[in-house]
């Protein structure tokens, strides 16, 4: 089972800076996509930014040069760097990961959530 733990939420206020992690552990042989997601109060959960193995990045228009996603290979890690925030920034963060297990099986697996709030 690969599972994901997310870290890095909380408060902040208008115009700060919060950087999410997203450790995966398990059977993981390669990690290929990685995307993070958020949903706000009452809203669909919408796709932030992804990127892929190769390091290609891309972002929902409204994060553009606010945002930078990355990752870290060695430690299976993911991180979403946050800045200039705004409080419609407000929502629940979760990471997906998608790649593959040691004997070449594909794993889907979601985190838990972290709630970032940012307040005006």
């Amino acid at each position: 089972q690969v599972q994901l733990v997310e870290s890095g939420g909380g408060l902040v206020q208008a115009g700060g800076s919060l950087r999410l992690s997203c450790a995966a552990s398990g059977d993981i042989f390669i990690i290929n996509d990685a995307d993070w997601y958020r949903q706000a109060p009452g809203k669909q959960r919408e796709l932030v930014a992804t990127i892929t193995s190769s390091g290609g990045t891309d972002y929902v228009d409204s994060v553009k040069g606010r945002f930078t996603i990355s990752r870290d290979n060695a430690k299976n890690t993911v991180y979403l760097q946050m800045n200039s925030l705004k409080p419609e920034d407000t929502a629940v963060y979760y990471c997906n990961v998608k790649g593959l297990r040691s004997f070449l099986t594909h794993f889907d697996a979601w985190g838990q959530g972290t709630l970032v709030t940012v307040s005006s």
